[in-house]
């Protein structure tokens, strides 16, 4: 997990690294998707007027279509991506100069790793799933309910498997927006801490 602190110099370094890379850490900051659900987003699995990602059962990991709301925080990083607030129509989000999608996060993530230590206080050794737990851990913080939580990790844990996969069929979609509205609160809140600490 990444800290409060922690968090704050990543998402103000991340830029800096590579203009793939540096927009899918914030994204994955500010949804808590997977690394590979948020590099290989296609514009059409994207809405800014329902400000929400769709992702097919082919897209996730476990197989399970998701619709994770868009705070203002990943509304804002698609925003500069798509140059305006009128999004493509098609076409990968992050597409490499030969057109093919974004594969380079160890060298992405060396890089970030140099810019954050520059800092002179090198955080201690983490990875970008750890920006996913780092959101969870964050929701349960904010008293997010557990099996929402779940549902905007896409996770099927405790609360969406057996009896309660066959009777429970709310999405959550309302809980879901509150909640990750909520974590687009705290980062920013976290943004705005007080530059003292290196």
């Amino acid at each position: 997990m990444v800290e409060d602190e922690e968090l704050r110099r990543v998402w103000n370094h991340a830029p800096k690294t590579h203009r793939c890379f540096g927009p899918i850490v914030r994204l994955l900051i500010a949804t808590g998707q997977r690394r590979e659900e948020i590099a290989g987003l296609h514009w059409d699995e994207v809405s800014r007027e329902a400000r929400e990602m769709r992702l097919s059962g082919e897209r996730t990991k476990n197989g399970e279509p998701t619709t994770i709301p868009l705070n203002d925080l990943a509304v804002a990083e698609l925003d500069q991506l798509a140059r305006g607030e009128t999004w493509p129509k098609r076409g990968r989000v992050f597409r490499t100069s030969t057109g093919a999608g974004f594969t380079a996060y160890h060298k992405g993530k060396v890089k970030l790793d140099k810019l954050v230590a520059g800092e002179d206080d090198p955080l201690p050794p983490w990875r970008l799933h750890d920006l996913r737990r780092t959101l969870a851990t964050g929701f349960q913080r904010l008293g997010v309910r557990f099996e929402v939580t779940e549902a905007v990790l896409n996770h099927v844990g405790q609360s969406r498997s057996g009896v309660a996969a066959i009777y429970q069929r709310h999405d959550w979609k309302p809980e879901k927006r509150a909640a990750l509205d909520a974590w687009n609160e705290h980062v920013v809140q976290i943004l705005g801490m007080s530059q003292r600490h290196p």
